[in-house]
């Protein structure tokens, strides 16, 4: 399509008129040399042989700022010389360009040339632009790049079209130089103004100044393995199930917010983010070893001695601070937040409430890292298996559930539980790849069963941290959709103790989760007022209790405590599951207190086989 050409009516043939698209002669663009940019480097291949020449190019235009990269303009025309008319003067102006002739190539080329601006002809074959620009502005990455239109077209009409469907300017052939450039140059300048603005919206919370969650991630990930020096800290706020329960909900979240108001105040120039909700971390590159402590007690004592005032009334808040010294060394970011997670547990524990990350060095570490070793080298060689336990409905169901679990075979064949491997993954940062690789295999699995016309549901043990990857919710959702799985035929599986420290993490990942129809369960659930919080606030299906039950259901207090969890949970609409079932008069009184379904050594032991007979089973 032409970008500097119009519909014109020439005599045919026979002396009769028909419409036809005219191709430039050479030269014809001759008459806009005076106002032309000069070239910052020589012609594109081809535009000689057109009639252009450099010296017809006189100004020189430069649209970026001193030190800012040069403006990227995707070109996205199918006709070759009105492409290289566009492409000359805009590399005359000092700008990036690429061209881009067929349609389909379009998003690939958004994708890996991340264009400030998109030069878009209105008639492409095989889908208008106006259908290109709708399908720019579906993907979140570049939903903000403005796209303008060039095209002969005079239909009113059709001009309202292009701005309905997400143009944002619409400029009409011909075009002279001069006005093409400075359109090119006003949308970029608007819009790399608008994203930076944006980008600082989203890095920093407004009301406290703390980074986003997202971002502090994003900038951790990037600075390891290479950071080994400086230190992380965790603060947590304690009390505040007793605060929401004497204020409520809406005090309790303003008093939070204005702990990170202050912890804004007192960490200055150093990241500090808002982990959950009364959970803080502090990130300090530059702090010298012989400081950590120190920084430690500032951060706990700047808490003790701020007087909050809430409803008129004096309140001071007690903090636990947990720290890693980056020194240790660490692969990746996730490996030292969960040291820094294990310093803070431990921290809670303690008369100061402050506790260093402390690695085992005891005879048992050498047994750890010749088991760390075996996994290493059991993921390199695809060697970790995938058991499954059935998950039984009391009552009868054909429906077909079961419980995946995590094995690795060392070089003897031994195969070690997934509570063995497990610590040692996070503490070597390997979760996020191990539960990338469990939850291939269960999709995998899912599709497979699909094409059998076998509906089962599998609960898949994934971390908090995983879910929280950039994509990685939106890699779960494609696979879904590419393999044709529904939604409902997986559950993804978290534990009390990560989602009690990744709430609102996981609140994020679960919505997007609940909307393609996968189920949530929540296991090793015990409760406390924290835990029973987490009832109401994630969108759950399914909670899973603590062996702990199981294990003392002879207690009284015990089946009083379990009774009130399962009933609350079906309050809220959530079936219960009781684990570690060895014998039938465990089985008896979970049945007797409420419970939905059963799994442990009483209903079958885990397999690598899903061959459990749901259908004619009998509890």
């Amino acid at each position: 399509m032409s970008l500097v050409s119009d519909e014109r009516t020439t005599a045919g043939p026979t002396g009769g008129a028909h419409p036809r698209a005219e191709t430039p002669p050479l030269g014809y663009w001759r008459r806009w040399c005076a106002d032309a940019p000069a070239p910052a480097f020589p012609m594109a291949e081809g535009v000689a042989e057109s009639g252009t020449s450099t010296e017809e190019i006189t100004q020189k235009v430069v649209p970026a700022e001193q030190d800012e990269p040069a403006y990227r303009v995707l070109i996205v025309e199918d006709d070759r010389s009105q492409s290289m008319f566009a492409e000359t003067v805009l590399k005359g102006a000092g700008m990036d360009t690429q061209v881009v002739a067929l349609a389909s190539e379009m998003m690939a080329a958004m994708d890996g040339f991340h264009p400030d601006l998109v030069l878009m002809d209105l008639h492409m074959p095989g889908m208008s632009g106006t259908e290109l620009t709708s399908q720019i502005r579906s993907h979140a990455a570049h939903a903000h790049v403005p796209v303008v239109f060039l095209t002969g077209d005079t239909d009113p009409e059709r001009h309202f079209e292009v701005l309905d469907s997400g143009g944002d300017d619409y400029l009409r052939k011909p075009v002279r130089p001069r006005h093409l450039v400075a359109a090119v140059q006003n949308r970029v300048r608007r819009a790399r103004a608008l994203k930076q603005q944006r980008e600082q919206e989203v890095r920093r919370h407004p009301v406290t100044g703390l980074l986003t969650r997202t971002y502090m991630l994003q900038q951790l990930s990037a600075a390891f393995p290479q950071q080994s020096k400086g230190a992380i800290h965790f603060v947590v706020v304690e009390g505040t199930s007793a605060l929401r329960d004497h204020y409520g909900y809406a005090v309790l979240d303003a008093i939070l917010t204005e702990a990170g108001r202050l912890l804004g105040s007192i960490v200055g120039e150093r990241s500090a983010t808002r982990l959950n909700d009364n959970t803080f971390l502090v990130y300090s590159p530059e702090l010298p070893a012989e400081r950590h402590t120190e920084w430690a007690r500032e951060l706990r004592d700047a808490f003790i001695r701020h007087g909050f005032i809430i409803n008129n009334e004096p309140l001071r808040l007690r903090v636990s601070v947990g720290y890693v010294d980056l020194a240790g060394g660490f692969g990746n970011a996730g490996a030292a937040l969960a040291a820094a997670e294990d310093a803070l547990r431990l921290a809670r524990g303690q008369p100061a409430a402050i506790a260093a990350y402390q690695p085992p060095v005891d005879a048992a570490s050498e047994k750890s890292n010749a088991l760390l070793a075996e996994l290493r080298e059991g993921l390199n060689q695809e060697r970790s298996e995938l058991f499954y336990q059935p998950i039984v409905a009391v009552v009868g169901s054909d429906d077909m559930q079961y419980q995946t679990l995590m094995r690795l075979r060392d070089r003897s064949g031994k195969l070690h539980p997934a509570a063995d491997i497990l610590p040692l993954a996070e503490r070597a940062g390997l979760v996020q790849e191990i539960d990338r690789r469990v939850m291939a295999r269960v999709m995998s699995i899912l599709g497979e069963h699909g094409r059998r016309h076998r509906v089962s549901r599998l609960f898949v043990p994934q971390a908090a941290r995983t879910l929280g990857q950039d994509h990685y919710a939106q890699w779960i959702l494609d696979s879904l959709s590419e393999l044709e799985v529904g939604g409902d035929r997986l559950v993804i599986d978290v534990r009390l103790g990560d989602a009690l420290v990744h709430s609102v993490l996981l609140h994020e990942f679960y919505q997007r989760m609940v909307s393609a129809g996968v189920r949530l369960c929540l296991s090793q659930f015990q409760s406390s007022p924290e835990a029973d919080a987490l009832l109401v606030q994630l969108p759950l299906n399914y909670v899973r209790l603590s062996g702990h039950y199981a294990e003392k259901i002879e207690q009284q207090p015990v089946q009083d405590e379990m009774r009130a969890v399962i009933e609350r949970a079906h309050h809220h609409g959530l079936e219960v599951i009781g684990q570690r079932v060895e014998d039938p008069q465990t089985a008896a009184t979970l049945w007797i207190r409420g419970i939905d379904f059963i799994q442990g050594d009483l209903v079958q032991s885990a397999s690598d086989e899903m061959d459990f007979d749901f259908q004619h089973s009998l509890l």
